[in-house]
């Protein structure tokens, strides 16, 4: 990653329009340069209640606008028909991004967590979404698992949120863009 390249990271908007919109509004503002997406795009799941304003048309031409721009890993609720109406690939099962003398392992977290963990050096983060919940933990051999939490459909009476990284600084955030946790690799 690029000093001072800044990335909003998101996860499990669910087809929701409405925290898509709130999610486009905080990038933004946020100026960031790039959207990292963790999956779990278009479909709420059969574990999932609807999430509000459920319109995943409405999210496709959102994000399709800014395909350039996004990066993103499949989740447990993307399939290769999502693929065929976003322009932008959803199907990698991970990627790997430098943050620092650390890389940062990124996933959805339904195949790799803390309990099946991909193959991480000392010191590595693991960065998935898939529990809806907020997390910023260290684990393994010095390792730390971090998670934005959910942008349409929170869980554990947590914030519908996103997460940013610049300059090594994760900072977790509402989705109006206020912060309440930020953590310095």
């Amino acid at each position: 990653m690029r000093l001072g390249m800044k990335f909003l990271i998101a996860s499990d908007i669910h087809g929701s329009a409405y925290y898509c919109e709130q999610l486009l509004q905080a990038f933004e503002r946020e100026q960031a340069a790039r959207l990292l997406l963790l999956g779990d795009i278009l479909y709420h799941g059969p574990r999932n209640d609807l999430p509000r304003d459920y319109a995943p048309k409405k999210v496709i031409a959102m994000l399709n606008g800014m395909a350039d721009i996004i990066l993103c890993v499949r989740g447990n609720c993307d399939t290769e028909v999502d693929q065929m109406v976003l322009a932008f690939p959803i199907l990698a099962d991970y990627a790997v991004l430098p943050a620092g003398e650390r890389l940062v392992y990124v996933t959805h977290g339904h195949q790799f967590n803390t309990k099946t963990p991909p193959p991480l050096c000392q010191g590595d983060v693991l960065l998935h979404g898939h529990t809806h919940i907020p997390a910023w933990e260290p684990f393994g051999r010095e390792n730390l698992y971090l998670n934005p939490g959910s942008v349409s459909i929170p869980k554990n009476d947590t914030a519908h949120g996103y997460m940013t990284l610049e300059n090594g600084v994760f900072t977790w955030k509402t989705l109006s863009g206020e912060p309440y946790h930020t953590l310095a690799l």
